[in-house]
């Protein structure tokens, strides 16, 4: 996972993206407030509204080295990445470790959101590894009952999914090398890999957890069958065409007004704890940015 293999592109900085080095976190919030994006608690699910900002993920920036050999554009979608996985992380640790109905589906469904969790990790991994930063965000809100009630959590855990597809399409349309664009690709389908299986979870949750459960609410904010898990014949790119839009769908996760609005469980907030992953199969570990 060297950086030094991508084949990097050096971006003229212009003095606006210089300004982004000097962005900390609180100023990302005060700007941010601007965006206006809101997300409504509906049919038990999350649906994200539209934002109205010009480039929000640019304060998302910690640093833009004209010496890094990283494209500015290319430092932004990682780092939105790098917040997205760290998201994921906590959230699929949290389900296993404190959800009731994690011990009563059956071994199969446990070992799927167990490999979700090495799985997102590794992802995580390989963009700070680009990026030679941490995510600026370490700790996250969550809808109220959000691991104690399972069609809250599945309803949730398919939104963000829906949300990490289609952040990493935009990477695949937007990321300035082909090594990144790859990479992009193929984290998308992994994400798209563990929406399938949250799906596939719903019909196996135990009646003393609400279950079984047959409709999951993902980010369009529809109620959808859960039959078949696998109901897309395309990736759904929500009409998403650049990484503010991923952001802002993701803003009432981290921060603490967009959360309030959102209806969120603001009293606790849930750590991101990194660990060293290890992947379900050697076959399918990243092994260079060619792929092979």
């Amino acid at each position: 996972m060297n950086p030094k293999n991508i084949e990097t592109t050096e971006e003229i900085v212009t003095p606006d993206e210089e300004s982004l080095s000097d962005l900390t976190r609180r100023l990302f919030f005060k700007r941010s407030a601007v965006i206006g994006a809101t997300s409504l608690i509906a049919a038990g699910g999350l649906t994200t509204l539209a934002s109205a900002v010009t480039k929000p993920a640019a304060k998302l920036t910690g640093t833009a080295q004209p010496g890094s050999g990283l494209a500015v554009k290319d430092r932004i979608i990682l780092v939105a990445a790098e917040i997205a996985e760290a998201l994921a992380v906590t959230t699929y640790s949290n389900i296993i470790n404190t959800s009731p109905f994690f011990a009563r589906i059956p071994s199969d469904d446990q070992g799927y959101l167990k490999g979700a969790l090495q799985e997102e990790m590794s992802h995580y991994l390989l963009e700070q590894s680009v990026t030679g930063q941490d995510t600026p965000f370490t700790s996250f809100f969550y809808p109220v009952n959000m691991f104690a009630d399972t069609q809250t959590t599945l309803n949730t855990l398919v939104t963000l999914e829906d949300a990490f597809i289609a952040a990493y399409l935009v990477g695949v349309r937007d990321f300035s090398t082909l090594e990144l664009r790859v990479s992009a690709a193929r984290i998308m389908g992994i994400e798209s890999d563990h929406r399938t299986l949250a799906r596939v979870i719903g019909p196996d949750v135990a009646p003393q957890d609400g279950g079984p459960i047959t409709m999951i609410t993902g980010l369009q904010g529809i109620p959808e069958s859960v039959a078949p898990p696998n109901n897309n014949g395309y990736e759904r790119t929500q009409c998403w065409n650049r990484i503010d839009q991923a952001v802002s769908a993701l803003l009432p996760f981290v921060d603490v007004n967009a959360a309030t609005a959102a209806g969120f469980d603001t009293s606790k907030s849930y750590p991101f704890q990194p660990f060293t992953p290890t992947l379900p199969n050697p076959l399918g570990d990243f092994f260079s940015f060619s792929g092979c």
